[in-house]
């Protein structure tokens, strides 16, 4: 009788308040497929682990915490920054993948991440076949910054875009309290390098304009003297002002306002801070009192008031992905269709990784506002249902309870190691 193959799973750059619901899926589905798949293996540190050979055997895990995953934010078996350079010039790497699946009876590669991780799910994929030990490679899509193309919209982003527009609406009753004798102007930064998604959640905040919101996209170009007359217009109407800037936002000449000169591990540009800066323009220009806060890492780790279809999507596609692979797909992404508004309603589709892989997915100009700093209701109605639903996690003394697995590794079968460099 064949053998079983092995799943390897891995998480991938930063992480989300329901990538962990994604690898539930892919775990559940796969045990509940045992005739056909062996064990379940998840890279610790992402895939990081596959090349130092640290797979974690989840098996160890009973069913009851796994399902806990479902509500768990972060990543269970370590996410990593860490990007495979071009097989052309750095095989070596790959080549060291396909060892240490071959010695672990891996037959399916399951990569939960953004648009490198297509990548280099595509590239095993293709070595995997001239070294003669086919990998079917399935890319399961996640990214807060919802900027992958052909899914209607990426697992992670419905959470993060539910905690900015309430977190802008709530810090606005606050500023508006305060307007008369103190602070007029409240900054959020979040992130999105060149897709201003996330900041489009921040015109969510108001209803029938209640209150008042200017967001600044990476799509569209800053205009200091349009800008500083928007922010003074609604002063002089609301008596104060709430701003969601993008950590993407360019100056007219094409640089970053917040760029500090520093790369991550993919090569981009580490941002940050773009929110001081806005900050000081307006004490320049204006001089109105203000305060500002970065959303950072509580915007992507926000399970507390993650976004019930956001939940619901993740765990989709981490099932989807399994069915793919016992299909005989390959080099293939599950992906969200949107096939109604309303009432809102979608599907599992496909699609080939070649048209995925380091691909990026903007802001469509439709979506925001003719003067630039806002959205339009073809965006209202985009997102909406992305935010809806509420999915709390169970709490005991005030606090939620999340899971820690034991992550416990596979022994290891190749005599030499590998550096990561």
């Amino acid at each position: 009788m064949k053998a079983r193959k092995n799943i390897f799973y891995a998480q991938s750059g930063g992480v989300t308040a329901v990538i962990n619901s994604s690898a539930c899926g892919v775990i559940e589905t796969a045990r509940a497929s045992r005739a056909r798949i062996g064990k379940v293996y998840a890279g610790h540190n992402g895939i990081i682990g596959a090349l130092t050979e640290n797979l974690i055997d989840t098996s160890f895990e009973t069913n009851k915490s796994i399902a806990a995953l479902r509500h768990t934010p972060a990543g269970a078996f370590g996410s990593c920054r860490y990007k495979l350079k071009s097989l052309e010039k750095h095989e070596a790497e790959y080549r060291r993948l396909i060892e240490v699946f071959r010695a672990h009876n891996i037959g399916y590669f399951f990569y939960n991440g953004g648009g490198d991780s297509a990548d280099t799910c595509l590239k095993v994929s293709r070595l995997s076949k001239t070294m003669g030990y086919p990998i079917q490679a399935i890319h399961i899509p996640k990214t807060i910054d919802n900027d992958l193309p052909y899914t209607d919209n990426c697992p992670g982003f419905g959470s993060v875009a539910k905690y900015v527009a309430i977190s802008t609406r709530e810090a606005s009753f606050d500023v508006a309290s305060m307007a008369k004798t103190s602070t007029k102007i409240f900054i959020l930064e979040v992130m999105g390098r060149h897709a201003g998604w996330i900041a489009a959640a921040g015109g969510m905040a108001t209803i029938n304009n209640d209150i008042p919101v200017i967001i600044l996209f990476p799509e569209v170009k800053f205009d200091r003297n349009k800008f500083m007359h928007i922010v003074d217009k609604n002063i002089r109407r609301y008596g104060y002002c709430s701003i969601v800037v993008s950590e993407g936002v360019r100056s007219s000449d094409g640089r970053f306002l917040s760029d500090h000169g520093i790369t991550d591990a993919f090569g981009h540009a580490q941002l940050g801070g773009v929110a001081p800066v806005i900050a000081s323009m307006i004490k320049s220009d204006l001089n109105l009192k203000y305060h500002w806060a970065v959303a950072d890492y509580l915007q992507r780790s926000a399970r507390h008031i993650a976004s019930k279809t956001d939940e619901t999507q993740a765990y989709a596609l981490g099932k989807a992905a399994v069915k793919l692979a016992l299909e005989g797909k390959n080099s293939v992404m599950p992906a969200i269709c949107r096939t109604s508004n309303r009432p809102y309603r979608w599907k599992i589709s496909e699609v080939s990784l070649d048209k995925v892989a380091n691909k990026e997915k903007l802001m469509p100009r439709g979506f925001i506002s003719r003067d630039g700093f806002g959205i339009t209701n073809r965006c209202r109605e985009y997102l909406e249902p992305l935010i809806r639903g509420e999915n709390y996690p169970p709490y005991r003394n005030g606090l939620p309870q999340y899971k820690f697995l034991t992550n416990t590794l596979v022994p290891k079968k190749l005599k030499h190691s590998f550096t990561i460099r």
